[in-house]
């Protein structure tokens, strides 16, 4: 009897760990559809979060290849395409954010991570200034606590650079929509508000702020996924997270959440790949 147990155990560990290598390996492409009276033109619009400096073939050709094949109007990031840590290469997000810039527009808020990057310049030797210089220079729209205005599509495109302090971990923090105007002013009228955002806890402030649409990332979809419960562990090391990837709404608002296209820390995924997401906007009452 025993030595049933231990192999049905030995073949569960296996398939669990074939399904490891797979998903921490492959992405999937996701998409939504949003419509809105304020949204003039159809747009297609592709999301990049927590890249991490993976890579998908030499210099990110499959990624590139998915993302091309979408054929986006504009690209938008979340932040956490490279990793804090000293002395790493930030090749690999450079490569792909400077293909991408040179194609699309490209509207690129921070995550954590290129926040601790811009604001401990001694502790990462200046990875943090080179990374902000690159962006700039790739023709990246670096949006720190700002906004851009697509009058055409009647889009507003807001970056919010969260503070440090609210991704701390253990414990469920506040963020309040006051603290939101202070940081990004009064969320516009004139168009149809997008932010990106890159911790989605705070889904309720976003909301009542005012963002219609908010694109965030960050929960790596909860590292591993199970069935009716979803993904298991956060980026906090909470358990369960609740919004760890998808579509949710809030009284007429909405957020996307991207479980990511990399890992850091914890460099797994179990039956939770990687994702690419689009999302087509549409004026309402289209499709």
């Amino acid at each position: 009897m025993a030595k049933v147990v231990l192999i049905c155990l030995l073949i569960v560990c296996g398939i669990f760990g074939v399904a490891a290598v797979r998903d921490s390996n492959r992405f999937v492409t996701v998409s939504y559809r949003i419509a809105d009276a304020r949204i003039r033109k159809r747009m297609r619009l592709v999301l990049l979060a927590d890249l991490h400096n993976k890579q998908y073939g030499r210099d990110n050709e499959k990624l590139l290849r998915q993302i091309t094949a979408a054929e986006p109007d504009l690209v938008v990031c979340a932040g956490d395409m490279v990793t804090s840590v000293r002395g790493k290469s930030m090749e690999p997000a450079k490569s792909l954010v400077g293909k991408l810039a040179a194609r699309y527009p490209f509207y690129y808020a921070l995550g954590n991570h290129e926040g601790r990057l811009f604001q401990n310049p001694d502790v990462y030797d200046g990875m943090g200034e080179a990374y902000r210089d690159f962006l700039m220079d790739s023709g990246a729209v670096l949006l720190e606590n700002e906004s851009a205005l697509l009058p055409a599509c009647g889009l507003r495109i807001y970056g919010l650079d969260i503070p440090e302090n609210k991704y701390r971990k253990f414990r469920k923090l506040q963020f309040s929509a006051e603290e939101l105007n202070h940081l990004l002013g009064q969320a516009s009228g004139d168009a149809y508000c997008i932010l990106l955002a890159h911790h989605p806890a705070y889904f309720d402030a976003y909301a009542q702020w005012g963002a219609d649409l908010t694109l965030s990332g960050h929960l790596h979809g909860g590292v591993m996924r199970l069935p009716f419960l979803g993904g298991v562990l956060s980026t906090s090391f909470t358990l369960f997270p609740r919004y760890d990837g998808g579509l949710f709404e809030k009284a007429g608002r909405k957020m996307v959440v991207s479980r990511g296209l990399g890992s850091h820390t914890i460099p797994v995924r179990l039956f939770n790949p990687a994702e690419l997401v689009v999302i087509d906007l549409e004026p309402k009452g289209e499709g």
